[in-house]
């Protein structure tokens, strides 16, 4: 392994999250932030890796990030196996996500969809159930964004690279600033 590519690759993304990103996270943020106080929710949904990071945010807002806090409404549409597995079964992979948009999304709501290549067809889905339902839609993606950067509301990309594991990482420092953000936001 060459380490100092794969520290240097890792750096750069560093970078781009924290000068490139950072107007636009902290926009994001305080969307969500707004749309929580109004009573919304956050919904939020990706695959793989990506599914992993839905989880992870939803935990960070539902329980706490770093303050003890009241919880705040947020769900991964990746966690119910039942009802994941009977979409994929009796309908198409494709609709497990938009689907559960359509049952829980609410107008005022937000919904994060993540993709590292930006191109999910189940995520994409998820988007555009989410807009008809007058849902505000956030996309956490890569490269140069794939067919996901078009369609959301707000874009969050890591674009520097389109190195899986980059992106993830990017993606990973973009959840947790989300998170501080949002507490500190909803503090005030």
């Amino acid at each position: 392994m060459d380490w100092d590519a794969f520290a240097e690759g890792h750096l750069e993304t560093v970078q781009e999250v924290l000068t490139v990103l950072r107007p636009a996270i902290e926009a994001v943020a305080a969307g969500m932030a707004e749309r929580l106080r109004q009573g919304g929710k956050i919904l939020a949904c990706g695959n793989g890796g990506s599914a992993a990071d839905a989880q992870h945010f939803a935990a960070e807002l539902v329980n706490r990030f770093q303050r003890e806090r009241r919880p705040y409404a947020a769900v991964a549409l990746t966690t119910d196996t039942s009802v994941l597995t009977s979409i994929a079964n009796d309908s198409e992979f494709a609709q497990v996500f938009s689907k559960q948009v359509e049952a829980l999304g609410r107008p005022g709501d937000v919904l994060l969809a993540i993709s590292t290549s930006g191109n999910a067809p189940n995520v994409l889905r998820a988007v555009e159930a989410a807009q008809r339902a007058g849902l505000w839609t956030v996309a956490l993606c890569g490269g140069t964004g794939g067919k996901l950067a078009g369609r959301a509301d707000k874009t969050l990309g890591v674009a520097s690279t389109a190195v899986t594991a980059r992106i993830q990482e990017g993606h990973a420092m973009i959840i947790h600033a989300l998170c501080q953000l949002i507490e500190e936001t909803m503090a005030d």
